[in-house]
């Protein structure tokens, strides 16, 4: 099953995409949040009823139509160092624990929203990442808890300003810019993703990550445990699970010099089952 946040003029519906791409409104729930966040009574009548011969069908969303899924997440949680060969470009030991972050629903956007570059740092990295959306949430989870609290998968893209995250050992402050972390286009059910799926990064056309989503340290069962150890994990928190190898931070160009975004550069990030976003700077 697939779930997307349309945007409807000033306001926004949660709508189920069915296998045609058209769209069946969700109603009473303005964006995959709420429907999570409903009970178990009220999410099975609202997917019932969009299923429903009867029910209406809207167009396929064209480009910029959806929102991020969830628009205002409780928390957002953002994993580090998870997959090997990133840790080796990045000069980094293996973790014993997640490298753990943490972003604010401010810094979400839509997955084919424009990202401004910011005045204050050009140093503008790409990072196609695994989204893990929560259903039913929990404190204290065992993995196998954890796998049945975990709603669906959806895709982001950490876009970072390394130049302000390298001012400290703390990545906070390259990580949480206004507008600057794409999500979507849509919440797919665990029942419906492949845990070893392949995640590309392209910009400008050019390949610059590609790795299955599952190389990598901590497992989505294991982080969702992990991160549920410190804190109730809500529906709708949004846990982001790291990037592959391949970001500008370990590459460098004939001159010598990372290779950082500028406006007019376009990436494109998917995920086998999971569609794809597109992000132009500006």
């Amino acid at each position: 099953m697939k779930l997307a946040t349309l945007r409807t003029g000033a306001t926004t519906q949660a709508v189920l995409v069915n296998e045609d791409a058209t769209l069946s409104p969700l109603p009473g729930f303005a964006d995959v949040g709420a429907l999570l966040a409903a009970s178990e009574t009220e999410r099975a009548a609202a997917l019932e009823g969009a299923q429903a011969p009867s029910a209406t069908r809207l167009p396929a969303a064209e480009r910029g139509q959806l929102a991020q899924p969830v628009l205002n997440p409780a928390k957002v949680l953002c994993i580090g160092l998870n997959y090997h060969e990133h840790i080796k470009e990045t000069g980094n030991e293996v973790p014993t624990f997640p490298t753990v972050f943490a972003k604010f629903a401010l810094t979400l956007t839509g997955p084919d929203d424009d990202v401004q570059i910011p005045a204050e740092d050009h140093r503008l990295d790409w990072e196609g990442e695994l989204g893990i959306v929560i259903g039913s949430g929990g404190r204290r989870l065992s993995e196998e808890q954890a796998a049945d609290a975990i709603a669906g998968y959806t895709i982001a893209n950490d876009v970072s300003m390394r130049g302000w995250q390298g001012r400290t050992a703390e990545w906070t402050q390259g990580k949480i810019w206004e507008a600057s972390t794409p999500v979507g286009p849509w919440v797919v059910t665990p029942d419906e993703f492949d845990p070893n799926a392949q995640l590309t990064t392209r910009l400008n056309g050019e390949v610059v990550q590609q790795d299955s989503v599952g190389n990598t340290v901590f497992s989505p069962a294991a982080l969702v445990s992990y991160l549920s150890t410190m804190i109730t994990l809500q529906p709708g928190d949004l846990i982001i699970t790291g990037t592959p190898a391949g970001v500008a931070l370990g590459r460098r160009n004939e001159a010598g010099r990372h290779p950082w975004m500028v406006a007019g550069d376009e990436m494109v990030v998917s995920i086998d089952g999971l569609g794809e976003q597109h992000t132009r700077l500006v």
